[in-house]
C-alpha cells in the first residue's frame, strides 16, 4: 500500500482523535473556569463561549469547507480573488457583534464596562482566522496538521487558564482573554499562502453565504440556550447551568464536527458517482441510528443528567432532571441533523438547508412565548422543538433532491 493511500486511510482516525482530544480539553477548560470562579462569576465567560460557538458556525466551518473545496478542485485563485470581500464581511460582523454586545452588556454579562463586548469582536475575527487556517491545511491534504490545530487551540486555552488559577486570578475578563487567545493557533506557518488572485467567483461566494447561514442557525439552536435564557431574565446560576448541560450532551456532535471534512468527502463521492442506492442505504441507517440515539439520550439525561453535570462542572452547577432529559434528546437530534445537513450541502443545496434551519428557529421561538413553564424549561423545550422541525425539513430536502437526481438518471 502506497504512503499516500495509507495517509488517506488514516485521515478520518487522525481527525476523530484530534476532535476527541480537543473536545476533552474544552470540557476541562470550562470545568476549570466554573470550579475556579463559581457558577455566578463564570456566567460572562459562558456567554462569551456561546458567542465563540456561533462565530465558529458563521465563519470557521464555512470558510474551512469552502477553502478546502477550492483547493481540492484546483481553484486556489478563487480564495485570493474572494479574500478581500470575505475579509470585509468578517470585519463588519465583528464590529456589529461587539456593538450589539455593548448595548446588551448588562443583561448578557452583568457588567457595564466594555471588556466583554471587545472580546466578542475579537472572538469573531479569531474564528474566521482559524477557518482559513484549517481550510488551507485540509485543502492541501494535511489532515494531521488539521488534527493538531484542533488540539492546539484548546490546549493553549487550558494552559493559560491553569496559569491564572495557580496565580489566583479570578477576574472573568482575564479568563475571557484566554478563550480569545486560542485563535492564535491560526498563525500556523505557511497555511495562509494562496496563489495569485483571479477573478472573484460569484458561485463560490453564494455557496459560502448559504452554508454560513445554515451553520450559524444550526449552531445558534444548539448552543444559544444560555444566551436566550440570559435575555429572558434567567439568573447567572441558571445561565451557567444551561450552558453546562448543553456542553455536556453535545459531546458526540463535537466529535462529528471534527471529522466533517471526511464525512463531506464520502457523501460527495457517492453523489458524484451517482450511487443512489448507497445514499438511500445511508439514509435508512441514519434514521434507525438516530431514533435509538434520541431515545438513549433522553433516558440518560433524565436519569443521570443532573449528576453528570455537577460531577463535570462542579457542585455549584445544578440542573433539573426534566431539563437535562429534554436537552439530551435535542443534542441527539442535532447529531442526526449535522449528517443530514452535510448530505444536502454535498448535493449543492445550501439555500434549502438554510431555509430549513430558518423555519426551525421560528418554531423554537414560538415555544418561548410565555406559558406556565419557567424560563429554563421554555428554553429547553424550544431547543428540542427546533431540532425536531429541522430533522423533518432537512430529511425532506435531501430526499426531494435525491428523487430529482433519480428521475434525471432514469430520463
Amino acid at each position: 500500500m502506497s504512503r499516500a493511500r495509507r495517509t488517506r486511510r488514516r485521515a478520518p482516525l487522525l481527525l476523530a482523535a484530534g476532535s476527541v482530544v480537543s473536545g476533552v480539553l474544552a470540557y476541562v477548560l470550562f470545568a476549570l473556569v466554573t470550579r475556579g470562579l463559581g457558577a455566578s462569576a463564570a456566567a460572562p465567560v459562558s456567554v462569551l463561549w456561546t458567542v465563540w460557538a456561533l462565530a465558529g458556525a458563521a465563519f470557521t466551518f464555512p470558510l474551512q469547507h469552502w477553502i478546502t473545496r477550492c483547493l481540492t478542485a484546483g481553484r486556489e485563485q478563487d480564495v485570493r480573488g474572494s479574500g478581500r470581500r470575505v475579509g470585509v464581511v468578517v470585519a463588519v460582523t465583528a464590529v456589529a457583534a461587539g456593538g450589539l454586545a455593548w448595548v446588551a452588556r448588562d443583561r448578557l454579562f452583568h457588567r457595564d464596562d466594555a471588556w466583554f463586548p471587545v472580546l466578542v469582536a475579537l472572538v469573531v475575527v479569531g474564528s474566521a482566522a482559524v477557518g482559513v487556517l484549517r481550510g488551507g491545511l485540509a485543502g492541501r491534504g494535511r489532515m494531521a496538521a488539521v488534527a493538531w490545530s484542533l488540539v492546539a487551540e484548546n490546549a493553549l486555552r487550558c494552559v493559560l487558564v491553569a496559569v491564572l488559577l495557580l496565580a489566583q486570578v479570578d477576574d472573568p475578563v482575564a479568563h475571557g482573554l484566554c478563550l480569545v487567545a486560542g485563535s492564535l493557533v491560526a498563525l500556523w506557518p505557511g497555511a495562509w499562502r494562496f496563489r495569485a488572485a483571479g477573478e472573484e467567483r460569484a458561485r463560490s461566494l453564494a455557496f459560502l453565504g448559504g452554508a454560513a447561514t445554515a451553520q450559524l442557525l444550526a449552531q445558534g439552536v444548539l448552543t444559544g440556550g444560555s444566551v436566550v435564557l440570559a435575555l429572558l431574565g434567567g439568573s447567572p446560576a441558571q445561565v451557567t447551568a444551561m450552558f453546562a448541560t448543553l456542553a455536556l450532551f453535545r459531546a458526540p456532535y463535537m466529535v462529528v464536527l471534527g471529522t466533517l471534512p471526511q464525512v463531506t468527502h464520502h457523501v460527495t463521492g457517492l453523489v458524484v458517482e451517482g450511487d443512489l442506492r448507497a445514499l438511500r442505504s445511508l439514509a435508512r441507517g441514519l434514521a434507525v441510528l438516530g431514533a435509538a440515539t434520541v431515545a438513549l439520550g433522553a433516558v440518560l439525561g433524565l436519569v443521570v443528567g443532573p449528576q453528570l453535570v455537577s460531577a463535570v462542572f462542579g457542585g455549584t452547577v445544578e440542573v433539573a432532571p426534566d431539563i437535562a432529559g429534554v436537552v439530551a434528546a435535542g443534542c441527539a437530534l442535532a447529531l442526526v441533523n449535522v449528517v443530514l445537513m452535510v448530505g444536502a450541502l454535498a448535493l449543492d443545496r445550501p439555500g434549502r438547508v438554510a431555509g430549513a434551519w430558518g423555519l426551525a428557529v421560528a418554531a423554537g421561538a414560538l415555544v418561548l412565548v410565555p406559558t406556565a413553564f419557567g424560563a429554563a424549561e421554555r428554553v429547553a423545550l424550544a431547543f428540542l422543538a427546533a431540532e425536531v422541525v429541522a430533522t423533518v425539513l432537512l430529511a425532506l430536502a435531501a430526499s426531494s433532491v435525491l428523487r430529482h437526481e433519480r428521475a434525471g438518471t432514469a430520463a
